[in-house]
């Protein structure tokens, strides 16, 4: 009796996999020591740590690059408020005005009393204030 095989058979029918006596299969798929399927998930820890920590770089990275500017921007008003507070103890708050603008500062505040000044500028996001007096 001839049988044709229809596709119907084929459902039917479970598929081997021929194994050799070590009992690997020859499937492409990973196999345990017991034969079994395993998922091949080694290696990818290393791949969630590594992005993991190069995203802390680069926040790390942007946080001290923020920190750095502050600082120079700090220290640029601090020495533009001084040497516009010395400059306006002979040319009054035109050359402090003047001094500060050289140093990418603009002044806030001037004051004189008696013969101290009292000037203060801003750079950025920072202010720095400095006092100045033609007295011994």
């Amino acid at each position: 009796m001839n049988h044709v095989l229809g596709c119907h058979d084929s459902l039917a029918r479970p598929t081997r996999v021929a194994s050799d006596p070590r009992g690997s299969t020859s499937s492409s798929e990973p196999r345990d020591d017991d034969g079994e399927q395993r998922t091949d998930d080694r290696g990818q820890a290393a791949v969630v740590v590594v992005t993991v920590l190069a995203v802390l770089l680069v926040v790390f990275s942007l946080a001290i690059a923020d920190m750095g500017r502050t600082t120079i921007d700090r220290t640029r008003a601090q020495t533009a408020a001084d040497a516009a507070a010395l400059a306006s103890l002979e040319g009054g708050a035109g050359a402090a005005a003047d001094l500060a603008g050289r140093h990418g500062a603009v002044v806030i505040g001037w004051s004189r009393s008696g013969s101290e000044v009292t000037v203060t500028v801003r750079l950025g996001d920072v202010s720095a204030t400095a006092r100045a007096s033609d007295e011994p």
